[in-house]
């Protein structure tokens, strides 16, 4: 029988709002203000550009070059944002945080220095790059217990996954008696519990990370387990807006908005929300709230299951995109078989399409642009097709286009690309 928490609520807070200490002590007076007394759990995500300077220091160590004054220059970053935070401490960090940081960074630089060629890429990249959610969550939960009580808790022994590095695949009978079990225990005498986003692990301990920008997915994996009334993103946006406000200077709020449209959105590759986020909370029916942590008293935008009007187009941009084509070399038709040995080695390679498009002898796809995937693609397919790429693109979609907006985003550009379904409009340019 499934045990609930009633009331429960789930923050998930990211780089954007645990960037320094300002940004933390802001987090605080959020949690304080709008948590409310019942149980809350923090989802957190690695500080400012943690995770840009892990891979780095991972890239390096892995290549066999110096990496010291990066990894010296992070340290210093979290002990300055530490010390920041506890003004009443002196010149040393209260004692249990401390060693909590100075164990976190001795085995990190142990993983650094265990880094080699002839192991896996991306699983020595998952023991490297989630240490920036562990360290961002023990700083967050020691500042948070001066407001109320609260349990850190470490989410590798919860959320339960394969060993799909970089984007591990949730085993989710394990993991939500794991959660029921773990978190559970942490909302005795009224604590808050502070836990990571992006990050799980194997059934053999090893730890796993849930793709890019993951935390987003966790803070579901969370709510979903435990029967949460809501989960609340906090960013440094008003809320769902129709358009990046950096690149779109007159952008629109959606104040409220179906899960079938946002899950659309954040797979064309909307940054706001995850993609993988909106399945498990729709499955329970818990909405999703986006709100603005520099506004935190405005309503933002409700994501749950609703009807309504006709949307404003929405505008989507992704760089960092790949186009692939692939041709027979006897220029014979491309066939259903051919087809299926295509797909068959992008599965392989790890690459997702995100739009395709076939002639008699090609077929072409745009994908994200990860170097070493595309790589092995070629050597997979270069016997039995002409394979040609151009990277360094952008793929812009329009949600409900009308022909307004069509000019408005093609104009100036020239189209590689260009798809176009009912409610849907695609086109891929060089930038």
């Amino acid at each position: 029988m499934e045990k609930e928490l009633t009331g429960l609520q789930v923050y998930k807070f990211g780089g954007a709002s645990v960037k320094d200490a300002a940004a933390i002590l802001n987090l605080c007076c959020i949690v304080k203000e709008y948590g409310g007394v019942g149980p809350l759990l923090i989802v957190v995500s690695a500080m400012g550009k943690t995770t840009n300077a892990l891979e780095e220091i991972y890239d390096l160590a892995y290549h066999g070059q110096d990496y010291s004054a990066q990894l010296a220059a992070l340290e210093t970053f979290h002990y300055a944002t530490t010390q920041g935070l506890l003004t009443d401490a002196g010149p040393y960090l209260a004692d249990d945080l401390r060693n909590g940081l100075l164990d976190a960074f001795y085995d990190l630089k142990e993983h650094l220095t265990a880094v080699n060629t002839a192991d896996s890429y991306d699983e020595q990249y998952d023991q490297i790059v989630s240490y920036g959610e562990l360290l961002a969550s023990e700083i967050v939960a020691h500042v948070l217990n001066d407001t109320r009580l609260t349990s850190w808790v470490d989410c590798r022994s919860l959320i339960r996954t394969n060993d799909n590095w970089r984007e591990g695949y949730v085993d989710w009978p394990t993991t939500k008696a794991a959660v029921q079990t773990g978190i559970q225990k942490g909302f005795v005498s009224g604590k808050l519990i502070v836990t990571q986003g992006f990050v799980g692990g194997t059934a053999d301990g090893r730890t796993t990370t849930l793709g890019r920008e993951g935390s987003d997915y966790s803070a579901a994996i969370f709510a979903y387990c435990l029967k949460a009334e809501s989960v609340t993103i906090w960013k440094d946006v008003p809320g769902l807006l129709n358009a990046d406000p950096k690149i779109f200077p007159d952008t629109v709020l959606y104040p409220e908005i179906s899960y079938q449209e946002t899950i659309e959105m954040a797979f064309y590759g909307a940054s706001v929300i995850h993609p993988k986020t909106l399945k498990p909370l729709a499955e329970r029916g818990i909405p999703l709230r986006v709100r603005s942590f520099l506004d935190p008293a405005a309503p933002g935008t409700l994501i749950h299951d609703c009807q309504h009007a006709p949307l404003v187009p929405a505008f989507i941009r992704k760089a960092g995109q790949c186009l692939i084509s692939f041709e027979s070399k006897d220029f014979a038709f491309i066939s259903e078989e051919n087809l299926e040995v295509i797909f068959g080695a992008l599965a392989q390679a790890r690459l997702k399409i995100n739009l395709m498009q076939n002639s008699a002898i090609s077929f072409s796809v745009c994908v994200d642009y990860v170097e070493m995937r595309v790589q092995r693609l070629l050597e997979l397919l270069q016997g039995q097709f002409r394979v040609q790429y151009n990277a360094a693109l952008t793929l812009f979609t329009i949600k409900h286009y009308d022909e307004g907006s069509i000019a408005r985003l093609t104009a100036g550009h020239e189209l590689l690309l260009e798809q176009r379904t009912r409610s849907t409009f695609q086109f891929l340019v060089r930038e």
